[in-house]
């Protein structure tokens, strides 16, 4: 595949793609988007570091979900200001729109793994109160915390260790270059994947637990008084708002790369319209940075104080454990 086999070096200096205008309303558009996304998961930051909830585990990983967000919103600040300085760069590929690209890209694989990390710790904080080996440890919190970060940045530097195609023609990206479609092929089928299928997986398997341990309760002659129901109520929304802002985040992104992989044609060649969808693409993606902090650390901590779950004993007795024990 050499989706600019046809294209001349000299073609490749300056386009007649961007009128001023366009780029000025694209630029600031998406500079508005990071700074307020920015200033949410600072919130979000400060808040849980300078309270009680850092002593619940689960907050450590919305915490670091904040941080992933935040630097998924700084990188691109970073890449708006660089489109709106030289909005042929991202087209063509620079040195620094690399740079800026391989920080977002780790941003954003290591807020794919935070979500996918805090459905897994919910998921077993529930079923703790059944299985107490499951019960999550700080350790082991912190612990997942490094592997987020550890395979984040490593699959996301990739492109800094030879895997791109800043020097050669061959195989670059039309529309996200100077990465190379393979690269983004292997970054986004699977990862699409883990943030659509994981969320659904985990968050289906509590509202599954819930309804066992309410046929529990009931079983032993205890009343529900509506708690078990407002608990499904309540992670049902959640686990639809999730998979509409993943949706609405990153469907178009993906589109663009199955795009780009199908299409060889030179970047000259495209009209306007198809790199300013690539540069709305970026702001759907700051979108569930801006999203995540409502949706987890305001939704959650809800749903931690309103729930109670409970577990079959051999002595016949009904024993309640609170989420926010868990």
């Amino acid at each position: 595949m050499n989706n600019l086999m046809n294209c001349t070096q000299e073609e490749k200096n300056i386009s007649d793609v961007w009128s001023p205008n366009v780029v000025l309303a694209l630029g600031i558009s998406q500079m508005i988007t990071n700074l307020v996304s920015a200033a949410f998961n600072c919130y979000v930051i400060f808040t849980i570091a300078f309270s009680k909830d850092l002593t619940k585990y689960i907050f450590i990983l919305f915490c670091n979900l904040a941080v992933s967000d935040l630097l998924a919103s700084l990188s691109g600040l970073w890449i708006s200001l660089l489109f709106i300085s030289d909005p042929d760069s991202t087209i063509f590929g620079s040195w620094k729109i690399l740079i800026a690209y391989v920080s977002y890209t780790i941003s954003i694989l290591s807020t794919v793994y935070n979500l996918v990390s805090i459905g897994i710790e919910r998921y077993l904080a529930v079923s703790g109160g059944s299985w107490s080996k499951c019960r999550v440890s700080k350790n082991q919190i912190l612990s997942a915390v490094f592997v987020i970060w550890t395979v984040a940045i490593i699959l996301g530097s990739l492109p800094l260790m030879g895997w791109d195609c800043l020097r050669k023609d061959g195989n670059v990206s039309t529309l996200y270059g100077p990465f190379c479609i393979d690269y983004l092929v292997f970054i986004t089928i699977p990862n699409c994947i883990v943030a659509f299928v994981f969320p659904l997986i985990t968050y289906s398997g509590i509202i599954l637990i819930l309804r066992k341990q309410k046929l529990c309760m009931l079983a032993h002659g205890q009343h529900d008084h509506g708690t078990y129901k407002a608990a499904e109520i309540q992670v049902a929304k959640t686990c639809i708002f999730i998979w509409i802002l993943a949706i609405v985040s990153y469907a178009p992104f993906f589109a663009g790369v199955l795009w780009d992989v199908i299409n060889t044609i030179c970047p000259e060649e495209l009209q306007t319209s198809v790199f300013v969808f690539r540069n709305l693409t970026a702001m759907m993606i700051t979108l569930n940075s801006l999203g995540n902090p409502v949706i987890y650390t305001l939704k959650f901590k809800t749903l931690s104080n309103s729930c109670v779950f409970c577990r079959c004993q051999p002595s016949n007795q009904v024993s309640a454990l609170t989420l926010e024990d868990a």
